[in-house]
């Protein structure tokens, strides 16, 4: 037998120590399986390796108040926010009714991926209208902003994207679709027969629509995307589970059943247009008495997805979690003691280093 040298017994010294350590935290968490916390290693879990995400920027509208309202993380806690630019809107419409709800963050895809940002939203001033109104005769576009940097927005402009048969145009949202290499872009629309041009008789349901577009200029004709009649379908959000794999097939899609006022979620495995599943069926809801889904995942932990979910009749946006995703049970509300109160309908947007620093430069706190 050889005798070790100093340098190897020292080595061994330090595994061992190590280990013990690791079974002391471990043991210290009880029988609930094992848990290894990276922070009890020293690592830096304040970030996402792979991208660099350092926090999140969210857009919201401020009920009565139908502008776009920026917060930022108080870095990577995914459920601490602060108001942006004293509080104060950071984009006032000038088109339409001069009035945006549920606007929507949209992060370049193919080559403009990390290059161009876009913000969308519901073009509708209700303090200017009634809700029947707004159902019957309301605007038929959507507005459109642009970034280059998440930081100055210009070339606003409100896009017409369905015929006079519609009623309204809400709360649309985009994706990237890698196998289209276009944006999906989706919102909610109601329709009268061309007998009754002046809308006045009885619609239909309510369904989501889509098109596709390179450039939130010019778009293809609008089609059906999810029509669930007779109930009425709004609020549609999708949400990539491997944003950072283009070839990923694997989605989320929430939206509101509007005639029962309840959120729920449905599941992809083999793209966008692939076959989708209401895990729990046809009666399983994550919530009632809520609109306006707006998920995001977590940056430091990739298995948690975060939820908004707007208690329209309350308090606007609390949070909700889950590290099963797939499932319309298991989400439990979030800690709100860092959450603002009153925002509505909107997106949150995961950002890296560089760009959360610019902005809180530009807009303050």
């Amino acid at each position: 037998m050889t005798r070790a040298r100093p340098r190897t017994l020292l080595a061994v010294a330090a595994f061992l120590f190590t280990w013990s350590c690791l079974a002391a935290s471990i043991k210290s968490r009880g029988s609930g399986g094992l848990f290894l916390d990276l922070a009890d290693l020293g690592v830096d879990v304040t970030k996402r390796q792979t991208n660099n995400l350092a926090g999140y920027l969210g857009a919201f509208f401020l009920g009565a108040d139908p502008y776009v309202y920026f917060y930022l993380s108080n870095g990577n806690d995914a459920l601490s926010f602060m108001a942006l630019n004293k509080g104060q809107p950071v984009i006032r419409p000038t088109k339409g009714t001069t009035g945006v709800r549920d606007p929507t963050i949209i992060s370049g895809g193919g080559s403009e991926a990390g290059k161009k940002w876009y913000i969308i939203g519901t073009d509708l001033h209700i303090g200017r209208t009634t809700w029947d109104a707004a159902q019957r005769t309301g605007s038929r576009g959507i507005f459109v902003w642009e970034s280059t940097d998440l930081i100055n927005w210009t070339n606003e402009r409100l896009v017409t994207v369905e015929d006079a048969t519609a009623g309204m145009v809400w709360a649309p949202e985009a994706i990237w679709d890698p196998a289209k290499g276009q944006y999906l872009v989706h919102w909610a629309s109601k329709f009268y027969p061309t007998s009754d041009p002046s809308h006045t008789g009885n619609p239909s349901n309510i369904r989501m629509r889509y098109a596709y577009t390179s450039d939130f200029k010019t778009f293809s004709p609008p089609q059906t995307l999810i029509d669930k009649n007779p109930t009425n379908i709004i609020d549609l959000n999708y949400l990539p589970l491997s944003p950072n794999d283009p070839n990923s097939q694997s989605f989320l899609r929430f939206m509101k059943d509007e005639t029962r006022k309840t959120v729920f979620v449905e599941v992809s495995n083999n793209g966008l247009f692939g076959t989708w599943t209401r895990p729990g069926g046809d009666t399983a809801i994550i919530q009632s008495g809520v609109e306006g889904p707006a998920s995001y995942l977590d940056n430091v932990n990739p298995s948690k997805v975060h939820l908004l979910l707007d208690f329209y009749g309350s308090d606007g946006y609390r949070p909700f979690e889950t590290t099963n995703p797939r499932s319309n049970s298991g989400w439990v509300g979030s800690n709100r003691n860092n959450f603002p109160k009153n925002l509505r309908h909107g997106s949150v947007l995961p950002i890296n280093g560089t760009v959360y620093e610019a902005i809180r430069a530009r807009w303050g706190v």
